[in-house]
C-alpha cells in the first residue's frame, strides 16, 4: 500500500504559496495604485486570484489523501487532477480580465507615466516567486504531485510576469507611458497560457491519458525481465493523480500451475513498487504458445 505521508508533505508548498500570494497581492495591488502603474496593479490582480488556485491545490490534496472506499475503490488521488482544472479556470478568468483591462488602457489619451518605484516593487516580488517556484518544484518532482507541479508552474509565471511588468514601468518612466499598458497586457496573456497549458495536462490525466513513452519502455523492461515471463502481450499506463496505474498482460509457459503463475504476478507487482514506486499494477496472465 502507498503511503499518505507524501501527500500530506505537499501541503507544505500549497501553504508557503498561499501566504506569499496574500502578501504579495496586497502589496501589489496597494502600490500600483500608489504609483500609478496599471502593470503592478494587473499583476497583483493576477496573485490575488493565484490564492484561490493555490487553495485549490490545497483542497485537491486534502482530498487525495482519504483512503479507497466502495465508490473510490483506486482511491481519491485524482482530486490533485481535478483541483489543476479548477486552477486552469480561475486563471483563464483572471488573464482575461487583465487583458481586457490593458486593452482598454490603449485608448486613454491622458496617460501619466507610473512612479519608478513601481518598477523595484515589481523586481523584488519576482525574486520573491522565485525563491517560492523553486521551492515548490522540487517538493513536486520529490513527491510525484501533479497539483503541486501546476502551483509551481504557475509561481514560476508570475515572477516572470513581474520582471515583464518591471521592464514596461521603467520603459513608460523613459517617456513611453503607453509601455506600462503593454505589460499589462503581456501580463494578461501570459496568464492565459499557463491556464491554457495546466487544463491541457489535466483534462489529459482525467482522459487517462499516459504519453511517456520512454517511462512505458522503462515498465515493460522491469516486467520483461520477471523471471517466468516469456512474452508481454499488452502494457498500458495511465495517470492517476500523482500516482501511476498499470494494466499489464503477460504470457508464461502454460505447463505451469496456477500458483506458479500467481507467484511471477506477485513478484512483477514487487519489482514495480520496488523499482517505480508503482503501488497499483493489475496483472493478467494468459498462456505462452510458441
Amino acid at each position: 500500500m502507498e503511503t499518505d505521508d507524501p501527500l500530506k508533505e505537499g501541503e507544505k508548498g500549497a501553504w508557503v504559496s498561499i501566504i506569499a500570494y496574500v502578501l504579495l497581492s496586497v502589496f501589489k495591488i496597494g502600490m500600483g495604485y500608489a504609483t500609478g502603474s496599471e502593470a503592478l496593479t494587473a499583476d497583483g490582480i493576477n496573485n490575488s486570484t493565484d490564492i484561490i488556485v493555490s487553495l485549490a491545490v490545497l483542497i485537491g490534496l486534502r482530498i487525495s489523501r482519504k483512503p479507497p472506499d466502495r465508490d473510490h475503490p483506486y482511491g481519491h488521488r485524482r482530486a490533485e487532477t481535478i483541483a489543476s482544472l479548477v486552477a486552469s479556470f480561475i486563471m483563464a478568468a483572471a488573464g482575461i480580465q487583465v487583458v481586457l483591462q490593458a486593452c482598454k488602457s490603449f485608448f486613454v489619451t491622458d496617460r501619466q507615466a507610473p512612479d519608478l518605484l513601481a518598477a523595484w516593487i515589481a523586481l523584488g516580488c519576482a525574486v520573491v516567486m522565485w525563491g517560492v517556484y523553486r521551492y515548490n518544484s522540487r517538493l513536486a518532482k520529490r513527491l510525484n504531485s501533479q497539483s503541486l507541479a501546476a502551483a509551481a508552474y504557475d509561481n514560476r509565471s508570475d515572477a516572470l510576469v513581474s520582471v515583464g511588468a518591471a521592464v514596461g514601468i521603467i520603459g513608460s518612466s523613459f517617456g513611453y507611458p503607453i509601455l506600462d499598458a503593454a505589460a499589462a497586457l503581456a501580463v494578461g496573456l501570459v496568464i492565459c497560457k499557463t491556464a491554457w497549458d495546466v487544463f491541457i495536462d489535466a483534462a489529459h490525466a482525467l482522459t487517462d491519458g499516459f504519453d511517456d513513452d520512454k517511462k512505458l519502455k522503462v515498465f515493460r523492461q522491469t516486467v520483461y525481465e520477471t523471471p517466468g515471463v516469456e512474452r508481454i502481450k499488452d502494457i498500458r499506463a495511465r495517470v492517476h493523480g500523482s500516482s501511476v496505474l498499470l494494466d499489464v498482460v503477460v504470457e508464461v509457459s502454460a505447463e505451469l500451475s496456477v500458483g506458479e503463475s500467481h507467484e511471477i504476478s506477485d513478484e512483477i507487482e514487487k519489482r514495480m513498487l520496488e523499482e517505480h514506486q508503482i503501488g497499483n499494477v493489475h496483472v493478467h496472465i494468459e498462456p505462452y504458445v510458441k
